[in-house]
């Protein structure tokens, strides 16, 4: 390092301006050569870097470092390790059954000294119920579960409701033990229902969400749970109509697809030769392609028959809506004409949504124009009858969905009077950039942010 004099004293050819220096000019050296032999101090030992479960310990804190210490962790398939009060959490894409038991939920409820066990997302949750059990001021917790798309967000959630399902809902005090089962049943499926209709297998995750999701676990003066209250946002409804390339549509159709019985598909007049359009890789196996499981939630959550037929017309109608074709031409500005193959399917989305054909018809391939206190119908371009199509089909399904939420609401949302503190679980959209990204991504990846 050369003095602040030696600075002053700029050199030309290893003299200086006044004669002060007489030795070469050496520039400083960059900062990050101290940083980088710290780093390389650091990272000597390798079989060290799985021991360090919190990432505030590792010294110096950089990008090289940190990654390198969860790499050398999830080697160990150690797939939890602390960051000070924020927790990471590593997808291992593999099942570990033994992490999740209920014995270790016991194990880390019951627990003194929680946060002395290794790194687990029970940790987070039970210190997130110990505050609000607070002695002196109950305090209501958020927990923020947020990563990139396919990172395990859906998974964690899951587990953070089901250790609440189980601590908070695991003795009764003012109420029966078959009403705090039923609570926490309707709590639980409220999630394979809410999954079956917004979460869909895209090219990084079999099971995506795509869409926000906000649950607030209500609990009562005795801290049990009493009920629940879910919020959602930013519904990619788009994928209704329109899936990237090697990717799905929603899991609901492609449960209806392949779990429903002869009866119900000529119910919903679906022959099992049909094919639709806005179902591309039907053939893929995926795990949450049970449909069973989804009418199992329906039943828990007190949707009955009748309504659950209505829900499964609406699905059905939406598909066969997404079959009807107009003739193509090089003039856009041409009117539409329908194919009597077309006319089939739209008569079938007509019964199903139960509404009138012709006005059906109507909807999708007529606009109407309003001048003055007159009205004038316009026959559309084959182009803006299949906007229009798109259009209609998702306007339905987010109506379906925004239903679906309001009625889980209503089944497990507890009176104002009978819970006096909550914990609530975000579930962030995924960030995600596509090699074609539209106004929905803009707005997921910046709630994301």
């Amino acid at each position: 390092m050369t003095s602040a004099a030696d600075r002053r004293n700029v050199p030309v050819g290893g003299a200086t301006e006044k004669g002060l220096a007489q030795k070469p000019y050496l520039p400083d050296p960059p900062v990050n050569d101290s940083l980088e032999g710290e780093i390389l101090a650091f990272l000597i030992d390798e079989d060290q870097l799985h021991t360090y479960d919190d990432l505030t310990k590792v010294n110096p804190v950089t990008p090289t470092t940190v990654l390198k210490c969860l790499q050398a962790r999830y080697s160990m398939k150690v797939f939890y390790t602390h960051a000070g009060c924020t927790l990471v959490a590593l997808n291992p894409f593999q099942p570990i059954p033994d992490l999740y038991t209920l014995d270790v939920m016991k194990e880390y409820h019951f627990a003194s000294q929680p946060q002395e066990f290794k790194p687990h997302i029970f940790i987070v949750a039970e210190e997130a119920y110990r505050n609000v059990q607070g002695q002196l001021e109950p305090i209501n917790q958020s927990l923020v579960v947020s990563g990139e798309s396919g990172a395990g967000k859906t998974w964690t959630s899951r587990c953070l409701m089901k250790y609440y399902a189980t601590v908070a809902a695991s003795s009764s005090v003012m109420k029966s033990q078959d009403t705090v089962e039923r609570i926490e049943r309707r709590v639980l499926d409220s999630n394979p229902l809410m999954e079956a209709f917004g979460n869909a297998c895209t090219l990084r995750n079999n099971n995506s969400s795509r869409f926000g999701k906000y649950i607030q676990l209500q609990l009562d003066g005795y801290q049990l749970l009493v009920g629940a209250s879910v919020q959602t946002y930013l519904l990619e409804k788009t994928r209704v109509a329109c899936q990237p390339a090697d990717e799905r549509n929603f899991h609901i159709f492609y449960q209806m697809m392949k779990g429903a019985s002869d009866a119900q598909r000529n119910e919903w007049k679906m022959p099992r030769n049909q094919r639709f359009v806005w179902l591309p890789n039907c053939e893929k196996q995926v795990e949450d392609d049970c449909f069973q499981d989804t009418l199992e939630a329906m039943v828990h959550l007190g949707i009955d028959a009748e309504r659950q037929k209505q829900i499964f017309m609406i699905l059905a109608g939406i598909l066969q809506l997404g079959n009807v074709t107009f003739s193509t031409s090089t003039n856009e500005s041409q009117p539409y004409e329908l194919d009597e193959q077309s006319k089939d399917f739209l008569q079938r989305a007509a019964e199903l949504l139960c509404v009138p054909a012709d006005e059906l018809q109507t909807c999708v391939t007529v606009r109407t124009l309003k001048a003055g206190k007159q009205s004038v119908l316009k026959p559309c371009s084959w182009a803006e009858c299949s906007v229009r199509r798109d259009c209609l089909a998702k306007v339905i399904y987010a109506r379906l969905f925004e239903w679906l939420v309001t009625f889980i609401n209503n089944s497990i949302c507890a009176d104002k009077s009978s819970w006096c503190n909550f914990i609530g679980v975000l579930d962030v959209y995924g960030f995600e950039c596509f090699q074609n990204n539209n106004l929905e991504q803009l707005c997921i990846n910046y709630a994301n942010e």
